[in-house]
């Protein structure tokens, strides 16, 4: 199954849209990224670890953060999307990228 941020920002504004705000998300996002820079710690021995998965603890925090990074750009209304493929053009061009992500997204799909 593929997930397009378009898809999960009109899943998150529905989940949250009125009763949430932008703070709590975000206060969740700093809690995500402290369990994603523990499992990192673990990985890199700085961190006693049980015998724990960390490649499938790592990509569960890791969705955590993006979720609530949609989470708060769908309560504010902010097509990630396009800013994400503006975003990349701009620094395609600032860092002499070959390929900008418009262009691989266009390549791909014609597979």
């Amino acid at each position: 199954m593929n997930i397009s941020i378009d898809a999960l920002q009109a899943y998150l504004k529905d989940r949250y849209g009125g009763w949430t705000t932008e703070q709590s998300m975000f206060m969740k996002l700093v809690e995500e990224i402290g369990e994603v820079a523990e499992v990192l710690n673990k990985r890199a021995g700085r961190k006693a670890s049980d015998e724990t998965d960390l490649s499938e603890q790592l990509g569960t925090e890791l969705a955590d953060m993006i979720h609530y990074i949609v989470a708060i750009a769908a309560i504010n209304d902010i097509d990630l999307t396009r800013i994400i493929v503006e975003k990349d053009r701009k620094a395609s061009v600032k860092y002499n990228h070959k390929v900008n992500l418009e262009t691989f997204l266009a390549n791909r799909e014609e597979y």
